[in-house]
């Protein structure tokens, strides 16, 4: 199968409407689907019929941490309405208004007025994220570009990224799993960890309740997902994978073009009876 779990539309930090990207991995093949906004579930409310070529898991990108580290937690196959993801999503929308005014606060300590004014304007209505901070620095000449935006202001490190405001990791999962969903660490790779920390905290996930990794996100090297489909089988984790899907013409984060998991691996997608 074509399986994507893990894909952005602009109720978050996307480009495209839930129904564009819908459309989009129907034209690609994809058959097993997971929109993964960031802490919102706002792309559901939005979805009515879709081409039944695609399967639709619903799914949430949820911002966590884990020792004072920033860490994304997916969940899969969750009940969209279910009372315990319904109040997590809103008490993590409140936490992004929160962490929005902080930022606004110290880029105005750095000379730009207005920031979460003009970072609104960017998210349109969506969830409130750094990357909509980044496009305002570009539209004010600030910075050439979002990259140049975040290695400058808004990455690790810089004035922008607050990070301690959010939710534990274990309260997370516990939301997931309380919804009926499958707990998966996104991306692992990408927090800059030792080896050694990111071993602990892969065993930390799974301690805490964390079902799943996600082998392959986006493009990686055949190493890369070597190891970590390795490191799965190991924690005797379930194996996802997508794409991680924001905007075109971004080869490394291309909706349903992603590879095959490993064979030693389990599939998240096989625990699930609808897809068996």
């Amino acid at each position: 199968m074509n399986v994507d779990l893990h894909c952005h539309t602009n109720a978050s930090d996307g480009q495209l409407a839930p129904s564009a990207v819908i459309q989009l991995a129907a034209e690609r093949g994809v058959d097993l689907l997971s929109i993964t906004d960031h802490d919102t579930l706002n792309a559901y409310r939005q979805i009515g019929a879709h081409d039944p070529r695609v399967t639709l898991i619903p799914g949430i990108e949820f911002s966590s941490q884990w020792r004072k580290i920033g860490i994304h937690i997916l969940g899969l196959n969750i009940d969209p309405a279910h009372p315990t993801m319904v109040a997590a999503a809103s008490r993590q929308t409140a936490i992004r208004e929160k962490r929005a005014a902080v930022i606004d606060h110290k880029l105005a300590a750095l000379g730009f007025v207005d920031s979460l004014r003009g970072a609104r304007k960017f998210a349109g209505g969506g969830q409130l994220g750094r990357p909509h901070f980044a496009e305002h620095l570009v539209s004010i000449g600030a910075v050439k570009d979002r990259q140049q935006a975040f290695k400058r202001y808004l990455g690790a490190g810089k004035a922008g990224d607050i990070k301690a405001c959010w939710t534990d990791m274990c309260t997370v999962i516990d939301w997931i799993k309380g919804s009926g969903g499958t707990a998966t660490l996104a991306h692992p790779q990408k927090y800059r960890l030792t080896r050694s920390k990111m071993v602990a905290l892969i065993q930390d996930f799974k301690a805490a309740g964390g079902e799943a990794l996600e082998v392959i996100s986006g493009y990686q090297t055949p190493q890369l997902t070597r190891d970590l489909a390795r490191l799965s089988v190991q924690q005797e984790l379930l194996a996802s994978c997508g794409s991680d899907f924001h905007q075109l013409d971004v080869p490394w984060g291309a909706l349903g073009r992603v590879c095959t998991l490993p064979s030693h691996c389990v599939p998240i997608w096989t625990q699930w009876s609808f897809a068996e």
